[in-house]
């Protein structure tokens, strides 16, 4: 998942986020709301980890102002605020989960992984011949068996899926893959998809992924 995580506390942020990242998902750091905005603005998230009271504002407001801005984007509070009316008072903003810190890293990825399942919310399904990414549970299957992904190669994947047979720029696939602070060699993204054409290749797959020099890649079904 591609996460933005806004704490402001220069402990917790940071480790938060080396956490998550361990765990296979993309996430950027935003210290402040401020930062959060600029972050929103310039790219696409699959869930927002918010805390409430930082330096620059409140969450609350944050929250109310994505909704009246038409976004859409699932927000997890992720605040040391507890009782039920601070947790009703975030989910009438428009927040659609709420945990109290100290939260365990189980339970927080768990909720991640609920959010995205919910109606409305959930991923889709993407599959061209024989190649299927299932949104919710984020599984591939080859020909109805399972085929095991890393994180990039997987996000790689669906960015391609989402549009088969079109281009999809290498600015595009780039933004699936990479959060901002990540490091990225020039050749990194031709790297994935290198080992990404591998994978599909040794398990069967129907589909290639090919180049379009100086634009980017678009997935197609081998011909027969």
């Amino acid at each position: 998942m591609r996460l933005l995580l806004v704490e402001d506390d220069t402990d917790l942020g940071p480790a938060l986020r080396s956490t998550l990242a361990g765990r296979g998902h993309a996430v950027d750091l935003a210290p402040d709301l401020e930062t959060a905005r600029e972050a929103l603005a310039l790219s696409s998230f699959d869930c927002v980890l918010l805390d409430l009271s930082l330096p620059d504002g409140d969450g609350i407001g944050f929250i109310a102002d994505l909704r009246r801005g038409g976004a859409t984007v699932p927000v997890l509070v992720v605040s040391a605020r507890d009782g039920a009316e601070a947790v009703a008072e975030a989910l009438n903003a428009g927040a659609d989960d709420y945990v109290v810190k100290p939260v365990a890293l189980v339970e927080l990825e768990a909720r991640l992984a609920a959010l995205l399942r919910r109606p409305g919310l959930a991923a889709a399904d993407h599959g061209l011949a024989n190649v299927m990414l299932h949104g919710a549970s984020r599984e591939v299957s080859v020909a109805g068996r399972t085929l095991i992904l890393p994180r990039r190669e997987l996000s790689l994947l669906e960015a391609l899926l989402r549009r088969p047979g079109r281009v999809v720029t290498r600015d595009s696939l780039s933004d699936a893959l990479y959060a901002f602070e990540d490091e990225v060699g020039a050749n990194a993204l031709d790297a994935q998809v290198s080992r990404l054409r591998r994978r599909l290749a040794e398990a069967g797959a129907d589909i290639e992924v090919r180049t379009v020099r100086g634009v980017g890649y678009v997935c197609v079904e081998i011909p027969t």
